[in-house]
Formats: C-alpha cells, sequence, structure tokens
C-alpha cells in the first residue's frame, strides 16, 4: 500500500521533531513527535511548534528516536509491499535516518519502496488543515495525488 510521509525538522538539516504517515485507504494513520531539541530555529518556532500537537486524541505520541524507530516498525510491518511517498526529499532522509536505531542496527522491513513524487501545484501551507503539522500535511498530500 502507499504512505504518504510529511516530517518536521528543526530547519535545514536540523534533528527530526515529528514524522507521519497516512495511508492511501483507511484511517491508520502513524504519527509520531520527538523530544524537542534545546535550541529551536526561529521560523520553526513560530510555525511549527504550535501546532506540533494539532493531532486527534490517542495519536500523538512523544517519544525517543527507538522508541519511534519500533513503533513504525510495528506500524509498517503487516504491510508486505509499503510504498512511501514524499514530496520533499529531506523527508525521506528523515524517514530513512529514523529506521537506523544505532551501529548496523535498524528496524525489521522486509521491503520498503521510496517515491519522491513531483508535486508541482501542491502547497502544505495552501492545502493542510493545519500548516505545519506532519499529520494534517501528509493528509494533505494524499488528498492532492489522489485528485491527480
Amino acid at each position: 500500500m502507499r504512505y504518504f510521509l510529511d516530517t518536521e525538522y528543526n530547519g535545514f538539516g536540523g534533528m527530526l521533531i515529528s514524522l507521519a504517515l497516512v495511508p492511501e485507504h483507511g484511517d491508520q494513520e502513524f504519527y509520531v513527535s520527538l523530544p524537542l531539541p534545546e535550541a529551536i530555529h526561529p521560523w520553526v518556532e513560530r510555525n511549527v511548534i504550535p501546532y506540533l500537537r494539532h493531532v486527534p486524541p490517542g495519536v500523538d505520541h512523544v517519544l525517543d528516536r527507538v522508541q519511534a524507530a519500533e513503533q513504525l516498525e510495528a506500524y509498517l510491518q503487516g504491510d508486505p509491499d509499503p510504498w512511501i511517498l514524499a514530496d520533499w526529499p529531506e523527508d525521506l532522509a528523515h524517514f530513512c535516518a529514523l529506521m537506523v536505531t544505532g551501529p548496523g542496527q535498524r528496524i525489521n522491513l522486509r521491503s520498503l519502496r521510496l517515491e519522491l513524487i513531483d508535486a508541482t501545484g501542491f502547497s502544505s501551507a495552501r492545502n493542510s488543515s493545519v500548516p505545519h503539522n506532519a499529520l494534517h500535511d501528509a493528509r494533505a498530500l494524499r488528498g492532492f495525488c489522489l485528485s491527480e
């Protein structure tokens, strides 16, 4: 199945703050937020942090990186061929980095496809009900892709 990915991170090249996957079919969404870094980029402080917890009750999980990776593994493990789509390369980079749990260790997925899509005309700021929240932005990306 296809999953639409969005992440929030602490400025260019910064630490992962939150990650969401929204499936093409069904309502079993994945959202995790990680502990905030000590120094937060000013743009992120203004535009991401106020909306970080704007998710349905029971969906928000603040976990350390290893716990977040384990939750990601559990979420995707039942799918024999997960296909992750994103509209920005750094989203895919953060997703891949989260799969690594330690030196020479990673989450256990049989296979995985990653795709950077051409989302010309899409803007999460315009299309998301809560811009700069990974879950809402992933939902907006799914809506855009499925309408194409």
